[in-house]
């Protein structure tokens, strides 16, 4: 190999990859789906063929799904009733709280909960934090089906370290994104890690209600 090489995103591209299989490998022993692919493109398209039409859909606040165009994709099929507790007006803002925490309560009833996550661990472990804990909880119990998307930048080791993730990088700046973008934070601050839910699997009676697309890209937070 040549000294000074400057460009690794090849190097680090394959090695994404590997680590993506090893999740995937774990997820199915947890009875969870996992997906591989490559770009986001390849996520949107997977995802709007696994969307079937009439399925009532719910989402939780993902940056990732944002990047995707998930939302605009989904309006101009329009095939699917969609609640969106996270719409923003012209100015950026979401509906105010109580509209919201309504909007929240509706989607644990959704056909499809969309949503990405905060850290997933090479066991296949799902390790998320919410400022109110809408989005942890529809992970666990509600919607029929639950489709996580998520880069493989958010790939760690074990749970600690997805705990440690969580606390010194995706919280502070999710945190911040609101107060600049959104001009919420509902009291939180910096303190959003009020709901934590670790989730290791689904019931064999329910094999596949989650599934997770793994986007060899770094997204989200």
């Amino acid at each position: 190999m040549a000294m000074g090489d400057t460009d690794l995103t090849a190097e680090f591209r394959q090695h994404y990859r590997e680590r993506a299989a090893m999740v995937i490998e774990n997820l199915k022993k947890k009875y969870m789906d996992g997906h591989f692919v490559e770009t986001k493109e390849e996520a949107l398209a997977l995802l709007m063929d696994l969307i079937p039409a009439g399925a009532k859909l719910g989402r939780g606040d993902s940056v990732t799904l944002n990047q995707l165009g998930v939302f605009e994709a989904l309006m101009e099929r329009g095939q699917n009733e969609f609640i969106n507790p996270v719409r923003t007006d012209k100015q950026g803002y979401n509906p105010p709280r109580e509209e919201r925490r309504q909007m929240q309560r509706q989607t644990l009833l959704s056909d499809i909960y969309l949503a990405g996550t905060n850290a997933i661990t090479l066991e296949g472990t799902i390790v998320n934090s919410d400022g109110s804990g809408n989005r942890v909880a529809a992970m666990c119990f509600g919607p029929k089906k639950v489709i996580l998307v998520v880069g493989t930048n958010k790939i760690v080791t074990n749970v600690e370290a997805a705990l440690a993730r969580i606390r010194d990088w995706a919280c502070p700046v999710n945190a911040t994104r609101h107060r600049m973008k959104h001009n919420t934070d509902d009291g939180l601050g910096w303190g959003v890690m009020r709901y934590t839910a670790i989730i290791d699997g689904n019931q064999p009676v329910e094999q596949g209600k989650i599934c997770v697309i793994l986007v060899n890209e770094n997204l989200g937070m």
